[in-house]
Protein backbone atom coordinates (compact mmCIF):
# COMPACT_ATOMS: atom_id res chain seq x y z
CA UNK A 1 0.00 0.00 0.00
CA UNK A 2 1.09 3.37 -1.03
CA UNK A 3 2.54 5.38 1.94
CA UNK A 4 0.34 8.63 2.32
CA UNK A 5 2.61 11.77 0.77
CA UNK A 6 0.29 14.37 1.20
CA UNK A 7 -0.94 16.06 4.21
CA UNK A 8 -3.90 18.76 4.57
CA UNK A 9 -3.54 20.58 7.50
CA UNK A 10 -6.16 22.63 8.72
CA UNK A 11 -4.87 26.12 10.81
CA UNK A 12 -6.13 28.49 12.63
CA UNK A 13 -5.50 32.34 13.83
CA UNK A 14 -3.68 30.86 16.64
CA UNK A 15 -0.82 29.25 14.03
CA UNK A 16 1.10 26.35 14.57
CA UNK A 17 0.53 26.61 18.72
CA UNK A 18 -2.96 25.77 18.14
CA UNK A 19 -2.28 22.23 16.34
CA UNK A 20 -1.90 18.96 17.92
CA UNK A 21 1.77 17.93 18.67
CA UNK A 22 1.78 15.07 15.72
CA UNK A 23 0.13 18.03 13.30
CA UNK A 24 3.08 19.84 14.10
CA UNK A 25 5.70 17.79 13.68
CA UNK A 26 4.04 16.54 10.17
CA UNK A 27 4.27 20.01 9.58
CA UNK A 28 7.79 20.75 10.49
CA UNK A 29 8.95 18.30 8.50
CA UNK A 30 7.52 19.11 5.65
CA UNK A 31 9.52 19.40 2.41
CA UNK A 32 7.00 21.33 0.07
CA UNK A 33 4.32 23.89 2.20
CA UNK A 34 1.46 25.26 0.13
CA UNK A 35 -0.92 27.50 0.86
CA UNK A 36 -2.22 31.62 0.81
CA UNK A 37 -0.53 34.01 2.55
CA UNK A 38 -1.89 34.18 5.44
CA UNK A 39 -1.18 30.33 5.84
CA UNK A 40 1.81 31.04 5.49
CA UNK A 41 2.88 33.91 7.70
CA UNK A 42 1.02 31.57 10.83
CA UNK A 43 3.74 28.96 10.05
CA UNK A 44 6.23 30.97 9.35
CA UNK A 45 8.95 29.80 12.01
CA UNK A 46 9.13 26.58 9.80
CA UNK A 47 11.41 25.99 7.26
CA UNK A 48 10.44 24.23 3.74
CA UNK A 49 9.81 25.68 0.35
CA UNK A 50 7.07 27.53 0.44
CA UNK A 51 4.42 27.52 -2.65
CA UNK A 52 1.82 30.53 -2.80
CA UNK A 53 -1.91 29.08 -4.78
CA UNK A 54 -1.54 28.81 -8.39
CA UNK A 55 -3.44 31.03 -10.70
CA UNK A 56 -5.87 30.16 -12.08
CA UNK A 57 -7.01 28.06 -9.11
CA UNK A 58 -7.65 25.08 -11.01
CA UNK A 59 -4.37 24.64 -11.72
CA UNK A 60 -4.03 23.27 -8.08
CA UNK A 61 -4.31 19.45 -8.56
CA UNK A 62 -1.65 19.56 -11.19
CA UNK A 63 0.94 21.39 -9.30
CA UNK A 64 0.15 19.06 -6.55
CA UNK A 65 0.85 15.84 -8.14
CA UNK A 66 3.71 17.02 -9.76
CA UNK A 67 4.94 17.52 -6.25
CA UNK A 68 4.45 13.82 -5.37
CA UNK A 69 7.09 11.73 -3.70
CA UNK A 70 7.69 14.01 -1.97
CA UNK A 71 7.01 15.26 2.03
CA UNK A 72 3.66 18.11 1.13
CA UNK A 73 1.38 19.71 3.45
CA UNK A 74 -0.91 21.71 2.28
CA UNK A 75 -2.58 24.64 4.77
CA UNK A 76 -6.16 25.28 4.96
CA UNK A 77 -8.32 27.37 7.67
CA UNK A 78 -10.04 25.49 9.91
CA UNK A 79 -11.35 22.24 8.99
CA UNK A 80 -10.23 21.21 5.36
CA UNK A 81 -13.32 19.11 4.11
CA UNK A 82 -15.81 22.01 5.39
CA UNK A 83 -15.93 24.15 2.14
CA UNK A 84 -12.73 24.19 1.63
CA UNK A 85 -9.87 23.15 -0.21
CA UNK A 86 -9.44 19.72 0.84
CA UNK A 87 -12.81 18.11 -1.00
CA UNK A 88 -12.10 19.73 -3.98
CA UNK A 89 -8.39 17.69 -3.53
CA UNK A 90 -9.96 14.63 -2.29
CA UNK A 91 -12.08 14.45 -5.70
CA UNK A 92 -8.84 14.21 -7.68
CA UNK A 93 -5.82 12.66 -5.76
CA UNK A 94 -6.85 8.74 -4.61
CA UNK A 95 -7.37 8.93 -0.79
CA UNK A 96 -4.76 6.83 -0.10
CA UNK A 97 -2.58 9.07 -0.59
CA UNK A 98 -3.90 12.09 1.79
CA UNK A 99 -3.95 12.35 5.41
CA UNK A 100 -6.43 14.66 6.44
CA UNK A 101 -5.31 17.09 9.94
CA UNK A 102 -8.77 19.15 11.06
CA UNK A 103 -8.75 22.15 13.71
CA UNK A 104 -11.62 23.90 14.33
CA UNK A 105 -13.72 24.69 11.93
CA UNK A 106 -15.01 29.22 11.66
CA UNK A 107 -18.54 27.11 12.00
CA UNK A 108 -17.75 25.35 15.20
CA UNK A 109 -15.74 29.12 16.40
CA UNK A 110 -18.52 30.81 15.63
CA UNK A 111 -21.47 28.80 17.43
CA UNK A 112 -19.18 28.41 19.64
CA UNK A 113 -19.09 32.76 19.83
CA UNK A 114 -23.37 33.09 19.75
CA UNK A 115 -23.87 30.12 21.99
CA UNK A 116 -26.00 28.74 18.89
CA UNK A 117 -26.34 24.78 18.94
CA UNK A 118 -24.37 23.54 15.77
CA UNK A 119 -27.29 21.17 14.97
CA UNK A 120 -30.13 24.09 14.97
CA UNK A 121 -28.33 26.56 12.25
CA UNK A 122 -27.71 26.39 8.68
CA UNK A 123 -23.99 27.03 7.08
CA UNK A 124 -23.62 28.03 3.63
CA UNK A 125 -20.51 29.69 2.00
CA UNK A 126 -20.71 32.59 -0.14
CA UNK A 127 -16.64 32.95 0.21
CA UNK A 128 -15.68 33.05 -4.03
CA UNK A 129 -19.60 32.51 -4.93
CA UNK A 130 -22.18 34.31 -5.90
CA UNK A 131 -23.63 36.17 -2.97
CA UNK A 132 -27.25 35.82 -3.95
CA UNK A 133 -27.10 31.88 -3.58
CA UNK A 134 -27.66 33.19 0.47
CA UNK A 135 -31.36 34.41 -0.48
CA UNK A 136 -32.65 31.45 -0.22
CA UNK A 137 -32.17 30.41 3.32
CA UNK A 138 -33.87 33.44 4.24
CA UNK A 139 -36.88 32.03 6.49
CA UNK A 140 -38.67 33.49 9.40
CA UNK A 141 -36.32 32.48 13.19
CA UNK A 142 -33.56 30.64 10.94
CA UNK A 143 -29.98 31.15 12.09
CA UNK A 144 -26.97 31.35 9.64
CA UNK A 145 -23.40 31.12 9.25
CA UNK A 146 -22.33 32.61 6.70
CA UNK A 147 -18.53 32.19 5.42
CA UNK A 148 -18.32 35.76 3.39
CA UNK A 149 -16.18 36.84 0.43
CA UNK A 150 -15.09 40.33 1.50
CA UNK A 151 -15.41 43.26 3.28
CA UNK A 152 -18.80 44.55 1.56
CA UNK A 153 -20.68 41.08 1.70
CA UNK A 154 -22.23 41.73 5.09
CA UNK A 155 -23.53 45.01 3.74
CA UNK A 156 -24.75 43.13 0.71
CA UNK A 157 -26.69 40.49 2.37
CA UNK A 158 -28.24 43.13 4.94
CA UNK A 159 -29.33 45.23 1.80
CA UNK A 160 -30.93 41.37 0.66
CA UNK A 161 -32.47 41.20 4.37
CA UNK A 162 -33.95 44.55 4.52
CA UNK A 163 -35.50 44.42 0.39
CA UNK A 164 -37.52 41.10 1.77
CA UNK A 165 -38.81 42.42 5.21
CA UNK A 166 -36.08 40.88 7.62
CA UNK A 167 -34.42 44.22 8.49
CA UNK A 168 -34.68 43.65 12.27
CA UNK A 169 -32.33 40.72 11.45
CA UNK A 170 -29.82 40.84 14.11
CA UNK A 171 -26.62 40.33 12.54
CA UNK A 172 -22.78 39.92 13.66
CA UNK A 173 -19.40 39.52 12.19
CA UNK A 174 -16.79 37.73 13.95
CA UNK A 175 -13.04 38.32 12.33
CA UNK A 176 -9.48 36.42 12.82
CA UNK A 177 -11.49 34.33 15.88
CA UNK A 178 -9.31 32.10 17.85
CA UNK A 179 -6.07 34.67 17.42
CA UNK A 180 -4.99 37.92 19.35
CA UNK A 181 -6.73 40.21 17.04
CA UNK A 182 -10.36 38.79 17.18
CA UNK A 183 -12.84 41.10 16.26
CA UNK A 184 -16.82 41.64 16.91
CA UNK A 185 -19.01 44.03 15.41
CA UNK A 186 -22.76 43.63 16.03
CA UNK A 187 -25.92 45.20 14.41
CA UNK A 188 -29.76 45.22 12.56
CA UNK A 189 -29.82 44.06 8.92
CA UNK A 190 -31.81 47.65 8.38
CA UNK A 191 -29.24 49.69 10.05
CA UNK A 192 -26.08 47.63 9.51
CA UNK A 193 -23.22 50.49 8.88
CA UNK A 194 -19.95 48.51 10.48
CA UNK A 195 -16.65 48.71 8.36
CA UNK A 196 -15.37 45.03 9.06
CA UNK A 197 -11.82 43.19 8.14
CA UNK A 198 -12.41 41.28 4.64
CA UNK A 199 -12.15 37.72 6.33
CA UNK A 200 -15.17 36.90 8.25
CA UNK A 201 -17.93 34.62 8.92
CA UNK A 202 -21.21 36.60 9.44
CA UNK A 203 -24.05 35.06 12.17
CA UNK A 204 -27.74 35.97 10.98
CA UNK A 205 -30.88 35.06 13.29
CA UNK A 206 -33.36 35.98 10.98
CA UNK A 207 -36.61 38.42 12.93
CA UNK A 208 -39.32 38.25 10.13
CA UNK A 209 -41.60 41.64 9.58
CA UNK A 210 -45.44 40.81 9.45
CA UNK A 211 -45.32 41.92 5.74
CA UNK A 212 -42.20 39.81 4.88
CA UNK A 213 -41.79 38.28 2.03
CA UNK A 214 -42.38 34.50 2.57
CA UNK A 215 -39.97 32.25 0.74
CA UNK A 216 -39.99 28.64 1.26
CA UNK A 217 -37.92 25.96 -0.04
CA UNK A 218 -40.20 23.46 -0.70
CA UNK A 219 -42.12 24.28 -4.40
CA UNK A 220 -44.72 26.50 -4.72
CA UNK A 221 -43.88 29.83 -4.59
CA UNK A 222 -46.88 32.97 -6.01
CA UNK A 223 -46.56 33.96 -9.40
CA UNK A 224 -46.31 37.52 -8.92
CA UNK A 225 -42.66 36.89 -7.02
CA UNK A 226 -41.53 36.06 -10.83
CA UNK A 227 -40.42 38.71 -13.62
CA UNK A 228 -42.80 36.31 -16.48
CA UNK A 229 -44.84 37.22 -19.68
CA UNK A 230 -47.88 35.28 -18.88
CA UNK A 231 -46.42 31.97 -20.25
CA UNK A 232 -45.19 30.41 -16.93
CA UNK A 233 -45.95 26.98 -15.00
CA UNK A 234 -48.47 28.57 -12.53
CA UNK A 235 -48.32 27.88 -8.77
CA UNK A 236 -49.98 24.88 -8.18
CA UNK A 237 -49.29 23.06 -11.32
CA UNK A 238 -45.15 23.94 -10.84
CA UNK A 239 -45.67 22.43 -7.22
CA UNK A 240 -47.10 19.04 -8.60
CA UNK A 241 -44.42 19.07 -10.94
CA UNK A 242 -41.39 20.33 -8.85
CA UNK A 243 -42.47 17.45 -6.87
CA UNK A 244 -42.53 14.69 -9.76
CA UNK A 245 -39.09 15.70 -11.07
CA UNK A 246 -37.86 14.88 -7.08
CA UNK A 247 -35.04 17.26 -6.27
CA UNK A 248 -32.04 15.99 -5.30
CA UNK A 249 -28.72 17.29 -3.62
CA UNK A 250 -26.27 18.03 -6.28
CA UNK A 251 -28.62 16.78 -9.03
CA UNK A 252 -28.93 18.46 -12.91
CA UNK A 253 -32.60 19.52 -14.19
CA UNK A 254 -32.43 19.98 -18.02
CA UNK A 255 -35.24 22.55 -18.13
CA UNK A 256 -36.27 22.66 -21.63
CA UNK A 257 -38.46 25.32 -23.09
CA UNK A 258 -37.55 27.45 -19.54
CA UNK A 259 -38.94 30.83 -20.22
CA UNK A 260 -39.24 32.54 -17.24
CA UNK A 261 -37.18 29.93 -15.72
CA UNK A 262 -39.85 29.10 -12.77
CA UNK A 263 -39.43 25.54 -12.54
CA UNK A 264 -35.66 25.48 -12.53
CA UNK A 265 -35.64 28.06 -9.81
CA UNK A 266 -37.37 25.91 -7.50
CA UNK A 267 -35.66 22.79 -8.53
CA UNK A 268 -32.52 24.61 -7.26
CA UNK A 269 -34.10 26.22 -4.40
CA UNK A 270 -35.55 22.79 -2.75
CA UNK A 271 -32.26 20.81 -2.27
CA UNK A 272 -28.67 21.85 -1.40
CA UNK A 273 -26.26 22.24 -4.55
CA UNK A 274 -28.98 21.33 -6.96
CA UNK A 275 -27.93 22.31 -10.21
CA UNK A 276 -30.14 23.42 -13.49
CA UNK A 277 -29.93 24.05 -17.41
CA UNK A 278 -32.54 25.90 -18.93
CA UNK A 279 -32.69 26.03 -22.92
CA UNK A 280 -34.62 28.69 -24.25
CA UNK A 281 -34.18 30.06 -27.89
CA UNK A 282 -35.60 33.58 -26.77
CA UNK A 283 -33.74 35.92 -25.55
CA UNK A 284 -36.38 38.12 -23.45
CA UNK A 285 -37.38 35.07 -21.97
CA UNK A 286 -33.85 34.05 -20.72
CA UNK A 287 -33.23 37.74 -19.51
CA UNK A 288 -36.66 36.83 -16.87
CA UNK A 289 -35.33 33.86 -16.13
CA UNK A 290 -31.43 35.19 -15.29
CA UNK A 291 -33.44 37.84 -13.16
CA UNK A 292 -35.52 35.63 -11.33
CA UNK A 293 -32.69 33.11 -10.55
CA UNK A 294 -30.69 35.80 -9.03
CA UNK A 295 -33.87 37.65 -7.01
CA UNK A 296 -34.61 33.86 -5.78
CA UNK A 297 -31.43 32.86 -4.42
CA UNK A 298 -30.25 30.65 -7.18
CA UNK A 299 -27.69 32.48 -9.25
CA UNK A 300 -25.79 29.40 -10.88
CA UNK A 301 -28.93 28.94 -13.13
CA UNK A 302 -27.13 28.04 -16.58
CA UNK A 303 -28.79 29.63 -19.42
CA UNK A 304 -28.55 27.97 -22.97
CA UNK A 305 -29.68 29.77 -26.34
CA UNK A 306 -31.41 27.37 -28.65
CA UNK A 307 -34.13 24.52 -29.01
CA UNK A 308 -34.12 20.67 -28.15
CA UNK A 309 -32.86 18.58 -29.46
CA UNK A 310 -30.40 19.85 -31.06
CA UNK A 311 -29.61 22.55 -28.20
CA UNK A 312 -29.03 19.00 -26.28
CA UNK A 313 -26.02 17.89 -27.60
CA UNK A 314 -23.12 17.73 -25.68
CA UNK A 315 -24.86 18.90 -22.20
CA UNK A 316 -23.75 16.83 -19.24
CA UNK A 317 -25.64 13.90 -18.77
CA UNK A 318 -29.18 15.45 -16.11
CA UNK A 319 -31.18 13.78 -13.44
CA UNK A 320 -34.26 15.17 -14.37
CA UNK A 321 -35.67 16.81 -17.38
CA UNK A 322 -38.58 18.99 -17.42
CA UNK A 323 -40.48 19.94 -21.06
CA UNK A 324 -42.87 22.54 -20.52
CA UNK A 325 -43.86 23.04 -24.06
CA UNK A 326 -44.89 20.38 -26.86
CA UNK A 327 -42.80 16.82 -26.40
CA UNK A 328 -42.18 15.65 -29.61
CA UNK A 329 -41.16 12.05 -30.14
CA UNK A 330 -37.63 13.37 -31.28
CA UNK A 331 -37.39 15.26 -28.29
CA UNK A 332 -38.17 13.11 -26.20
CA UNK A 333 -35.62 10.21 -27.72
CA UNK A 334 -33.00 12.86 -27.15
CA UNK A 335 -33.98 13.52 -23.92
CA UNK A 336 -34.37 10.05 -22.98
CA UNK A 337 -31.77 8.58 -24.36
CA UNK A 338 -29.19 10.92 -22.26
CA UNK A 339 -31.29 11.23 -18.76
CA UNK A 340 -29.28 9.03 -16.21
CA UNK A 341 -30.60 5.72 -14.70
CA UNK A 342 -33.51 6.37 -12.35
CA UNK A 343 -33.50 9.79 -14.04
CA UNK A 344 -37.21 11.42 -13.82
CA UNK A 345 -39.07 12.64 -16.56
CA UNK A 346 -41.85 15.37 -16.51
CA UNK A 347 -43.93 16.94 -19.29
CA UNK A 348 -46.51 19.05 -19.10
CA UNK A 349 -49.23 19.97 -21.86
CA UNK A 350 -52.10 22.60 -22.63
CA UNK A 351 -53.16 22.16 -26.12
CA UNK A 352 -55.11 19.58 -27.56
CA UNK A 353 -52.05 18.61 -29.88
CA UNK A 354 -48.96 18.68 -27.02
CA UNK A 355 -52.11 16.54 -24.88
CA UNK A 356 -51.96 14.17 -27.89
CA UNK A 357 -48.16 13.62 -28.23
CA UNK A 358 -48.37 12.76 -24.84
CA UNK A 359 -51.04 10.25 -24.61
CA UNK A 360 -49.34 8.51 -27.53
CA UNK A 361 -46.10 8.40 -25.49
CA UNK A 362 -47.81 7.31 -22.50
CA UNK A 363 -49.03 4.70 -24.59
CA UNK A 364 -45.51 3.32 -25.76
CA UNK A 365 -43.90 4.61 -22.51
CA UNK A 366 -45.81 4.10 -19.80
CA UNK A 367 -45.59 5.97 -16.25
CA UNK A 368 -48.09 8.48 -14.81
CA UNK A 369 -50.76 10.43 -16.81
CA UNK A 370 -52.78 13.28 -15.03
CA UNK A 371 -54.69 16.23 -15.57
CA UNK A 372 -54.74 18.99 -13.58
CA UNK A 373 -57.07 21.54 -13.52
CA UNK A 374 -57.00 24.61 -10.79
CA UNK A 375 -59.96 26.77 -10.12
CA UNK A 376 -59.51 30.16 -8.04
CA UNK A 377 -62.30 32.20 -6.22
CA UNK A 378 -62.72 35.68 -8.21
CA UNK A 379 -65.61 38.37 -8.18
CA UNK A 380 -69.24 37.71 -10.13
CA UNK A 381 -70.69 41.22 -9.73
CA UNK A 382 -71.34 41.18 -6.33
CA UNK A 383 -70.59 37.96 -5.06
CA UNK A 384 -68.08 35.52 -6.01
CA UNK A 385 -67.25 32.50 -8.44
CA UNK A 386 -64.80 29.85 -9.43
CA UNK A 387 -62.80 30.46 -12.38
CA UNK A 388 -61.24 27.86 -13.93
CA UNK A 389 -57.42 27.78 -15.29
CA UNK A 390 -57.14 25.93 -18.19
CA UNK A 391 -56.22 22.30 -17.79
CA UNK A 392 -52.90 20.40 -18.15
CA UNK A 393 -52.12 17.31 -19.07
CA UNK A 394 -48.84 15.98 -17.41
CA UNK A 395 -47.00 12.88 -18.01
CA UNK A 396 -44.32 11.93 -16.02
CA UNK A 397 -41.73 8.60 -15.85
CA UNK A 398 -38.72 7.17 -14.02
CA UNK A 399 -36.24 5.59 -15.92
CA UNK A 400 -35.45 2.33 -15.06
Amino acid sequence: MTEPWLHIVGIGEDGIEGLAPATRAILEAAEVIVGGDRHHRLSDSVTAERVSWPSPFDALIDMLKGFAGRRVVVLATGDPLWFSVGARIGRAIPPAQIVFHPQLSAFQLAAARMGWSMADVETLTVHGRPVEQMIAFIQPDVRLLILTTGAETPARIARFLTERGFGKSAMTVLAAMGGKEEQRFDGLAESWDHAVPAFNTLAVECVAAPDAALLPRVPGLADALFQHDGTMTKQEVRAITVAKLMPMRGALLWDIGTGCGSVAVEWMRAARYARAIGIEPRADRRAMAAANALALGTPRLELIEGEAPDALEGLPAPDAIFVGGGLSDGVFQAAWGALKPLGRLVANAVTLESEAQLLALHAEHGGDLVKVQIHRAEPVGPYRGWRPSMPVTQWSLIKR
